[in-house]
């Protein structure tokens, strides 16, 4: 039996498992399913409302949540454990938080703390075996990986999404983390195109394109789209839009008189977005669903005809991708790297962000022409098969945790 056999894989992230990151879920899984070991680990635990479903509560029961894990004597044992093994790279871990730290004391404060959290993770990754150790999410989930391998000598990696990352690489020392990674799994080109903006040349050639993927398979039974009824998934935050959604029913509800929108998510914005729709005599039109999970989203993109996802920022998103899976047509903004996965005018529609005319008039494209609806759901259905396949990008992926250290 050969070391990757026998040795886990440590999946990092800030809060696991999310409802809104369920493509992590399928990563892990899909990984479990090749035969791989992996150690899910937590900075904190998740709230309640994000175990939806028996998934998201398998992986809650199972997962090493590193805060939780921080009472004071295990804290100290944790720490001392750490100098005691190794004195060097206990300071030069210590000098390495110090030396990325964002200017100021609270910046300086946070960079303690994530220190003090790797040292409880180098405890538990030794505890596992662990060979290597794999990042989503390249914020402060990061700097912790990042600590925790020049602590342990325990390689890592991370996966780069974007897009709040891009809006201070600096602050995040995005360029540290990239020369100090094994490899970065780049989820688009335009995310790919960013960690070299802000990375040296050297190390341009870790970085490579993953996509995150979705389960074909999941969406099989359907009727091809024919009548009114849109679907959002999201978090209710103001960078996804929905006000502008919103706007955009005004005047479609005239022309589609049982046009229905079924918003599935929640967070900060749903009280707002309620009374929007309240004011605007959309109460009849929209239906706030809250947090849903994984099946329940699946069985609500069979039932709608039309997804729609007008966000002011994205990586690649991957509700689009199963929305597309489930051979929906897609209405969403032409930003980052959304082009690459939907074609304008074949999978969907792609308008600027921002413009209610623009985002009103593709949404009653697409619905006012069912036969254009089915033509568009089976062109994404093969996109996605094509090149977001979980499976399939898993399989690239385990094939550069198996290349680390060759």
């Amino acid at each position: 039996m050969s070391d990757t056999d026998t040795h886990p894989i440590a999946y990092l992230t800030g809060e696991y498992p999310r409802a809104t990151d369920t493509f992590i879920q399928r990563e892990v899984a899909a990984l479990r399913d090749m035969g791989r070991q992996v150690e899910t680990c937590s900075v904190r635990r998740t709230g309640d409302e994000h175990l939806v479903g028996e998934e998201q509560k398998a992986e809650a029961a199972s997962t090493f949540y590193i805060l939780a894990a921080a009472r004071p004597f295990h804290l100290v044992a944790c720490i001392f454990a750490a100098l005691i093994r190794a004195p060097a790279r206990f300071f030069r871990t210590l000098w390495l938080a110090f030396r990325t730290s964002p200017a100021g004391v609270r910046g300086m404060a946070y960079q303690l703390f994530y220190f003090i959290e790797a040292t409880i993770l180098a405890a538990h990754l030794r505890k596992k075996g662990v060979r290597h150790l794999h990042n989503h999410i390249a914020k402060s989930s990061c700097t912790v990986a990042m600590l925790t391998s020049e602590l342990t000598g325990i390689p890592y990696s991370f996966t780069l999404h974007g897009p709040d990352i891009f809006f201070a690489p600096d602050h995040w020392r995005l360029d540290e983390k990239i020369a100090r990674a094994s490899f970065v799994a780049c989820i688009s080109q335009f995310c790919r195109a960013q960690a070299m903006a802000f990375s040296d040349p050297r190390h341009w050639g870790k970085l490579h394109i993953i996509h995150c993927g979705v389960d074909p398979d999941r969406y099989v039974n359907f009727e091809y789209p024919m009548g009114h009824n849109l679907l959002f998934v999201g978090r209710l935050a103001p960078v996804k839009g929905l006000p502008i959604l919103l706007r955009a029913l005004e005047p479609l509800k005239e022309q589609f008189p049982k046009i229905h929108l079924t918003v599935i998510g929640d967070g900060p914005g749903r009280a707002a977005l309620q009374s929007q729709a309240e004011a605007s005599g959309l109460s009849d039109h929209v239906t706030f669903a809250g947090y849903k999970s994984q099946t329940e989203v699946a069985k609500a993109l069979v039932d709608t005809d039309l997804f729609v996802l007008p966000s002011f920022a994205e990586g690649v998103p991957v509700v689009l991708m199963e929305a597309m899976a489930a051979s929906r047509p897609v209405v969403t903004t032409h930003i980052a790297g959304v082009p690459e996965l939907v074609t304008d005018g074949a999978s969907g529609l792609l308008v600027p962000p921002g413009d209610i005319d623009a985002l009103t008039a593709a949404i009653a494209k697409i619905i006012g022409n069912p036969s254009r609806a089915t033509g568009m759901g089976i062109s994404g259905r093969a996109k996605i098969e094509a090149a977001f396949d979980v499976v399939k990008e898993t399989h690239r992926l385990a094939d550069l945790f198996d290349g680390v250290g060759r």
